[in-house]
């Protein structure tokens, strides 16, 4: 199937589709979904195209969006490609801050906002700003003021009356696969970020390679846009939805998703491993409160369903009957159940990536028959580099390298990439293009591992190894997935480097070590009152040891620190996609992790 241009698309799939929904979009989780067909989507980029050349955007500008997941995100963003213009996302918890270094980076004189925060935030930028001239108002709630300020609404009311629909039609048809089409700023665990260029090589590509790989995904389908759209992940997910035709429900607000999901019952969704992570300690929190008789159920239920979908199906054999039998009954008691309460009943595929999956979450989810396809990739990829294929898919690693992608290993075992779908560089930056590529032209992931089998295996981060002041070598991120298996547990920054053994700061799981405190008659005023404890010490510490079982001893942790408020992006300790920031971290905590070093 041929990919259009993004600047002609939308067009031709309202041709194709008419009436039929591209989108179903709301304000409030209360409000009944609204939907935008294909021809109103189509209409409304168009005069968006139309208004963006009447206020002087020009091929090549670059223009900004700052807002939560909404439906006038993808209008601007092929409205932008229609005129050539370079949409530049930028996270809707980005601060003044951030913002204003990515506007005076890329030079945006045109930015579209979503609510008030965001709007407020843009007008005490363009305050500042020497180069910020307009703020394009997406919700129409918000309360605006100032000069250089429209309305959404009042852009496509003027865009619906502007005759410069010939002017925008030669600009479409002039573009070409080497335009800019996006520039996504990673949001960088050190340092300001880096404006990744991807063009429209780049996002056909894309959908080329995935339209091979998932030739299941048809337009009777549809899918959740939960992840930020600003994240390379979702919004390649998003673009290659538009391609295929999926209708798309945009979930406004990321902590609305569980009852998003439930009232959608999305047949696909793209997700990162720690909303697999809830909703595996969720589901296993259930279990724990069963009878001994229930969970023996479960227990057998989960055994028929690995021999079933992992060690048969996955292998390409088909299952007997007496088998086939089983799973239906196992199916009918538990997987269909649990499937129905979360709202993944009707799942095709789920796409999972962008931090490490444990294999443990993997191997229940699959078993139970969720489609759950664990892969790998960077914004300077364009999203995918490697994911589980529906057959002969391998645990331990993210799947298999799609089509047309070179991938090799460098100097520490670096994963090296090159493709179609690899970035033309940093924006304005050849100081990180030198150090980005090798001589022969291949990406430096930062990643450590191997190709096993035409299957990517990583080890670590390799910005992230530490290593002991005995000379061994840690890796952090896969102590730190063990231990968020833990019910008690909810985030953990692993701590080691030069240091003679491997501590860590813990934010326990407050509610449920709340719950154990009043079951063991613990008496406590406060949080913090409550961590100080002995018995909640011992209680974690019995946890890590449960977890971190099979390790070599030098990785496990010899002492750990609790904190009562947990890490976050406002105070500094995440991204904008909550990969942390151990430099921060270990700055802010240096008092507590000093002391855990004290003779």
């Amino acid at each position: 199937m041929e990919t259009l241009h993004f600047a002609e698309i939308i067009a031709s799939q309202a041709k194709k589709y008419g009436e039929k929904a591209a989108f179903q979009h709301r304000r409030n989780i209360t409000d009944e979904w609204t939907a935008l067909s294909w021809n109103d989507f189509s209409s409304k980029v168009f005069s968006l195209a139309k208004a963006l050349y009447e206020l002087g955007v020009k091929e090549g500008d670059r223009v900004g969006q700052f807002s939560n997941n909404m439906v006038e995100n993808m209008i601007s963003d092929y409205a932008l490609f229609a005129n050539r213009a370079v949409v530049v996302p930028m996270y809707a918890t980005s601060t003044a801050a951030q913002i204003e270094f990515i506007i005076n980076d890329s030079g945006i004189e045109l930015l579209f906002v979503g609510d008030q925060g965001q709007f407020d935030i843009a007008m005490e930028v363009k305050a500042r700003s020497s180069v910020l001239k307009t703020v394009v108002v997406y919700d129409d709630e918000v309360k605006v003021s100032g000069e250089g300020v429209i309305r959404f609404e009042e852009m496509l009311k003027n865009g619906k009356l502007s005759n410069h629909h010939f002017e925008v039609q030669q600009r479409q048809q002039a573009a070409t696969e080497d335009d800019l089409a996006c520039i996504l700023y990673t949001s960088g665990t050190t340092g300001n970020p880096k404006g990744v260029m991807l063009p429209h090589s780049c996002l056909d590509e894309a959908v080329r390679v995935h339209r091979i790989r998932i030739p299941e995904m048809t337009d009777q389908d549809t899918s959740i846009a939960f992840l930020p759209m600003s994240h390379v992940f979702e919004r390649m997910w998003c673009y290659l939805c538009v391609a295929n035709g999926v209708t798309v429900y945009i979930n406004l607000r990321p902590i609305e998703v569980s009852e998003t999901i439930k009232q959608v019952r999305p047949t696909m969704m793209c997700a990162v491993p720690r909303f697999w992570e809830k909703v595996y300690s969720a589901v296993q929190e259930n279990i724990a409160k069963m009878p001994p008789s229930k969970q023996g159920i479960v227990t057998w239920a989960l055994a028929v369903g690995k021999e079933y979908n992992i060690d048969t199906l996955r292998l390409g054999k088909k299952p007997g009957l007496g088998l086939s039998m089983k799973y239906k009954i196992a199916d009918k008691l538990i997987y269909s159940k649990v499937k129905k309460t979360v709202g993944i009943d009707n799942a095709r595929l789920f796409p999972v990536a962008g931090a490490r999956l444990s294999d443990d979450i993997n191997i229940f989810f699959r078993s139970m028959g969720v489609p759950i396809a664990y892969g790998y990739g960077l914004t300077e990829t364009t999203a995918t580099v490697s994911f589980f294929p529906p057959v002969g898919y391998e645990f331990g690693t993210v799947g298999e390298i799609i089509p047309d992608l070179e991938v090799k290993t460098g100097v520490d075992n670096e994963i090296l990439v090159k493709g179609r779908t690899v970035f033309s560089g940093y924006y304005k930056n050849p100081e990180a293009n030198a150090a980005a590529f090798t001589e022969d032209g291949f990406f430096r992931t930062g990643d450590a591992g191997f190709v096993r089998n035409g299957c990517i295996v990583l080890t670590d981060r390799l910005k992230d190894l530490f290593k002991t002041s005995y000379g061994k070598y840690i890796a952090p991120q896969e102590i730190e997935t063990r231990l968020v298996l833990d019910k008690f547990i909810e985030q953990v920054a692993v701590i080691g480097d030069e240091k003679p053994y491997v501590t860590a700061i813990i934010h326990p799981a407050i509610p449920l070590v709340e719950e154990f405190a009043k079951k063991a008659k613990i008496k406590f005023e406060s949080t913090e009152e409550l961590l100080a404890h002995p018995q909640i010490y011992e209680l974690i510490m019995q946890s890590i040891l449960k977890r971190q079982e099979g390790m070599a001893p030098y990785e496990l942790i010899k002492k750990f620190a609790m904190i009562a408020s947990p890490f976050s992006i406002q105070s500094g300790e995440l991204t904008n996609t909550l990969k942390l920031k151990r430099p921060i971290v270990a700055q802010r905590y240096k008092l507590l992790i000093d002391e855990m070093y004290a003779k």
